[in-house]
C-alpha cells in the first residue's frame, strides 16, 4: 500500500523538530506529578484516619481527561485551519496539485498528519488515567468510550479547520472562522437550548394564569433543541465522564435540567449517535474540502 506522501511529509518534519519531544515530555511530567500528589494526599489520609477516599482517584482521572479534551479541541483547529492556507500563503499549494497527487490525499494527509502527534501525546498519557483501574474506579468498556469520544471531536475539529483553511486564502481568516465556528457549536447550541426552556416555561406561567388553574404536572423544556447536543462534542464529553464518575453532571441530570425524559432509543444510545454524527459531519466537511481544491486541481493538469 502507498503511503501518502503529504502524511509522510507532515511526519518527518515533526519527527526532526524538537518541540514534539519537548512538549510530549512536558505534558506528560504535568499529568504525572499530579497523578503523584494525589496518590501521596491519599497515603496520608490512610495514615492519620485509616480510610481511604477513593473519589480522589476519580478526581484526578476527570482532570487528565478533560485536559486531553480541552487539548484535542482547541488544538488541532490551530493546527489544521492553517495546513492548506499556509501552503498557498508560501506559494508551495501549486506545486502541490500540478503533481500526480491527488486532492483528496492532500486533504486526508494534512489531517493525518496534524492528528497523528496529538493521538501520541493522548496515548502516551494513558499511563496516568489507567491508575483508576488499579481501584476499580472505571471499566474498560468506559476506556474504550472516552477514546470514540476523543476520536469523534478530534475528527471534527481537524476537518473543521482543513475545511475552512481550503476555502479561505489567509490564515488567520480560516482559523478565525474555524473556532468561531466550534464556539458555535459548544456554545451555541447551550443558549439556544436555554432559550428554548425559557420560551417554554413562559408560555407555561401564561397558560396557568389565564386559566386561572394550578400548576399542571407538565413541566417546562427545551423540546427538540435538545437534540442539537448531539453535535455539541463538550456535552457528549461531558456525558461520558458524568456517567463514569457519577458526577451532578451525569446525562440523566441534564436530561432533567431541560425538561427532556431520559428514555428512547436516542436518549438511551446518546454518546454512540453523537460520535457517529460527529464523524459524518468530519467526512462531509472533508469532501467539501477537496471538492474545493478541485477546480485549481484541474486548472492545474490543464496549464502543465
Amino acid at each position: 500500500m502507498r503511503q501518502n506522501p503529504v502524511y509522510s511529509r507532515e511526519m518527518k518534519v515533526s519527527a526532526r523538530s524538537p518541540r514534539f519531544p519537548l512538549i510530549l515530555s512536558l505534558f506528560n511530567g504535568i499529568l504525572c506529578l499530579a497523578a503523584l500528589i494525589n496518590m501521596y494526599s491519599v497515603v496520608l489520609r490512610v495514615r492519620t484516619n485509616a480510610t481511604i477516599q477513593y473519589s480522589s482517584f476519580m478526581d484526578i482521572y476527570e482532570f487528565v481527561t478533560a485536559i486531553e479534551f480541552i487539548l484535542l479541541m482547541f488544538i488541532v483547529p490551530a493546527v489544521t485551519a492553517a495546513s492548506i492556507s499556509g501552503e498557498r500563503e508560501r506559494q508551495t499549494l501549486d506545486l502541490m496539485l500540478t503533481t500526480q497527487m491527488t486532492a483528496a490525499q492532500i486533504v486526508t494527509g494534512k489531517l493525518m498528519g496534524a492528528l497523528s502527534s496529538l493521538f501520541v501525546l493522548i496515548l502516551s498519557s494513558f499511563p496516568a488515567v489507567a491508575m483508576v483501574f488499579v481501584y476499580g474506579g472505571i471499566t474498560w468498556w468506559d476506556a474504550l468510550s472516552l477514546i470514540f469520544c476523543y476520536v469523534a471531536v478530534a475528527f471534527m475539529a481537524g476537518s473543521l479547520g482543513i475545511f475552512f483553511s481550503s476555502v479561505f486564502r489567509r490564515s488567520t481568516v480560516s482559523t478565525a472562522v474555524t473556532y468561531g465556528t466550534l464556539i458555535a457549536f459548544v456554545a451555541g447550541t447551550y443558549f439556544i437550548n436555554r432559550f428554548a426552556l425559557s420560551m417554554s416555561a413562559a408560555n407555561l406561567d401564561q397558560t396557568i394564569a389565564a386559566y386561572a388553574m394550578e400548576a399542571p404536572a407538565i413541566r417546562a423544556s427545551s423540546g427538540g433543541a435538545f437534540y442539537l447536543f448531539l453535535m455539541n462534542p463538550a456535552f457528549t464529553f461531558m456525558a461520558v465522564i458524568g456517567n463514569q464518575a457519577g458526577r451532578s453532571t451525569s446525562f440523566a441530570s441534564v436530561c432533567s435540567y431541560f425538561g427532556m425524559e431520559n428514555t428512547g432509543f436516542v436518549m438511551e444510545h446518546w454518546v454512540l449517535l453523537s460520535v457517529l454524527l460527529q464523524l459524518a459531519a468530519g467526512v462531509l466537511l472533508l469532501w467539501e474540502a477537496v471538492q474545493f481544491l478541485e477546480p485549481v486541481k484541474k486548472k492545474g493538469k490543464r496549464k502543465k
